[in-house]
């Protein structure tokens, strides 16, 4: 009942300790523990220092945006005012279009109240060239008297003298909308010139506008995916939080345990009974853990079995040691099962067995063992550490 009683104890304390997959490993050992942790707060620290580069450049990029979004606010009113300019073209062009049309019309009226008059008076010159004999008679002698005859040649002065001015009048006023078309045909096509310059600045600008606009979208998908990215790197940090959280307490319990073994007493060598099969499944055990290592290293990881149940710490059995949770990979692993099932265990385990069992050991009171890590001190044999 005594030997029982510290089994159970064994096995509740040690489902605390943390086993470490893929590694040939007896024992997740407190210096393991502590190099975990302090890995764990390496992590952490480069999680921070993600975390604060992820919000400067979040805080670059919202900056960048807010800027964007400024000049687009600037280019927008250019392009308001640039059109509205355009649309301003547009009508005064209307207009002047309209002004060369009337102004058009008034030439040809012009020009043919022009002819007209010039033709009415080629037919009057005509008339009195072709009749003067009979007009110059018939104003003889058709005139009352001498006043009356000055009379009527001073109407034929005065009727040649009116069709010389009305030609000279009707002539500068063609000459005058003459001008006028001249200058409203280059009022127009200084228009013209000017709309097609700011018809290139609305599309320079529109432009700009696209741009910018497009520059934004993409500036804030960048945000949006650095904010995704530190939401991660916040939930990665709180994982690792709550993961070094674990390893300290981890840590402080494995330095209880390490204590507590230190403390605790080991019984003689001699006050172990073997029951049968120890024999075969510690061999196996020895097999699948130092197989491959110096027959020095065989008899160590056979010692270690029997340090713990030595040790009040640990179950008093080699099977309760062995099938200890998380304590041995091979166990896990099925390699164990399989060795048994096999008999993998050569002759020179089954001799370190005998050693062991026997109380021989090549590491004193060591408990564990593992392949060598950084920081991890102890007694080296093969490709393990014993401590």
């Amino acid at each position: 009942m005594k030997g029982a009683g510290r089994q159970v104890v064994a096995v509740l304390t040690a489902t605390a300790l943390l086993a470490v997959s893929g590694h040939t490993t007896a024992y997740a050992g407190i210096k393991e523990t502590e190099q975990k942790l302090n890995e764990a707060k390496e992590e952490k620290k480069k999680t921070e220092e993600a975390i604060g580069d992820t919000k400067e450049e979040i805080s670059s990029l919202q900056g960048t945006v807010a800027g964007l979004q400024q000049q687009l606010s600037g280019l927008n009113e250019d392009l308001e005012e640039v059109s509205n300019n355009l649309a301003d073209l547009e009508n005064r062009i209307t207009q002047k279009e309209e002004e060369i049309t009337q102004t058009q019309a008034e030439l040809e009226e012009a020009k043919q109240i022009e002819a007209d008059q010039y033709a009415a008076m080629k037919k009057r010159i005509q008339f009195m060239y072709e009749k003067r004999d009979y007009v110059m008679l018939e104003v003889l002698f058709g005139s009352a008297d001498f006043a009356d005859l000055l009379n009527r040649n001073d109407y034929f002065e005065q009727l040649s003298a009116y069709d010389r001015k009305k030609l000279t009048e009707f002539q500068e006023t063609r000459a005058a909308v003459e001008d006028k078309e001249a200058a409203l045909l280059q009022e127009k096509e200084d228009l013209d010139d000017l709309k097609v310059k700011v018809e290139a600045e609305q599309s320079k600008v529109s432009g700009l506008v696209s741009q910018t606009s497009g520059a934004i979208s993409a500036n804030q998908h960048l945000v949006s995916e650095a904010e995704k990215e530190m939401l991660a790197y916040e939930q990665q940090l709180a994982e690792q939080n709550n993961n070094i959280a674990e390893l300290q307490k981890q840590l402080e319990e494995e330095r209880r345990l390490s204590l507590l073994a230190a403390q605790s007493r080991w019984r003689d060598i001699s006050e172990i009974t073997f029951a049968e099969g120890d024999r075969y499944l510690l061999a196996n055990l020895i097999y699948c853990e130092a197989g491959n290592q110096p027959y020095a290293g065989q008899v160590a990881v056979g010692a270690v079995v029997i340090n713990r149940v030595k040790s009040a710490v640990f179950p008093d059995t080699v099977v309760g040691v062995i099938y200890q949770n998380k304590q041995f990979s091979p166990v896990a692993s099925g390699r164990l099962a399989l060795a048994l099932a096999e008999n993998h265990a050569t002759a020179a385990c089954y001799k370190a067995a005998d050693e062991a069992m026997g109380g021989a050991t090549t590491v004193g009171d060591c408990l564990f063992f593992r392949t060598p890590i950084e920081g991890l001190t102890g007694t080296q044999i093969g490709g393990h550490i014993f401590y």
